[in-house]
């Protein structure tokens, strides 16, 4: 997500400075879900976040929030209950997590095997 290279003309023996809106940015994140219904085309929902780098007190990448809010999106967009099948991440199995999902009726969720990369199609994605 940076800028592209380019020339800025400036006097000579005075390097210009071009300042850029995205300098701060280490990396953008983004969480998805992929759709399915039998009979129905597959839909995508995903949230993307900016995230500036680590302060304190404040995690890395994405939180269980972050992660919670995308599913009552996906909920608001579906309009029904939600089967979830998450791998083994930190995140996905926190305690706040679990009281996050539990205190939704509508969601259930079914945990990979951390020993079984291959059942999880969402690996092949990721570049090696």
């Amino acid at each position: 997500m940076r800028p592209s290279k380019g020339r800025a003309w400036g006097r000579r023996d005075h390097t210009p400075v071009v300042r850029v809106t995205a300098a701060g940015t280490k990396r953008v994140l983004l969480a998805g879900l992929i759709c399915t219904k039998p009979g129905h085309r597959a839909r995508l929902v995903y949230r993307t976040h900016i995230d500036r780098g680590p302060r304190r007190g404040r995690r890395k990448g994405s939180t269980e929030t972050d992660y919670i809010r995308l599913l009552d999106g996906a909920h608001q967009q579906l309009r029904g209950p939600i089967v979830l099948i998450w791998d083994e991440l930190n995140t996905h199995v926190s305690r706040t997590t679990q009281r996050l999902i539990a205190a939704r009726s509508w969601l259930t969720v079914y945990r990979l095997p951390s020993y079984a990369l291959k059942l999880n199609p969402v690996e092949a994605v990721w570049p090696i």
